[in-house]
């Protein structure tokens, strides 16, 4: 089977700190390989980790240092943060981590698979 792709981002990022879900090991089962984070939702969470209060904040800060591993990768990009998404995602193939529900929309009107956190506590293919 070919290696799988997936788009994490910024609220898909910050589920381990707001739901508590490990979603290294949620994506895993779910059968992805590759892990790509778009530049701008890295920017996003160094920005929410110091600005945004209470659990957001952790949420970032916890966002921050999972995606220091090693399994995952940083994509050059530039631009509107969900346009920026849903142009890589049809481009690499890929599939997107994420709860936003416009984004959501724009990229199933795109055929592109959706990976979401459902029941608060895994995460689910649409």
């Amino acid at each position: 089977m070919g290696k799988k792709k997936i788009i994490l981002d910024t609220n898909g990022l910050m589920i381990p700190g707001q739901f508590g879900v490990e979603i290294l090991s949620e994506l895993e089962r779910l059968g992805f390989d590759f892990l790509l984070v778009p530049k701008p939702v890295v920017l996003e969470l160094e920005k929410l980790s110091t600005e945004a209060k209470g659990l957001d904040r952790r949420a970032a800060r916890i966002a921050l240092s999972l995606i220091k591993d090693k399994r995952f990768e940083i994509l050059k990009a530039e631009g509107k943060a969900d346009d920026m998404i849903v142009d890589l995602a049809v481009k690499l193939g890929a599939a997107v981590l994420t709860n936003d529900i416009e984004l959501k929309k724009r990229l199933c009107s795109k055929n592109v698979s959706v990976v979401y956190l459902r029941g608060k506590n895994h995460l689910s293919i649409f």
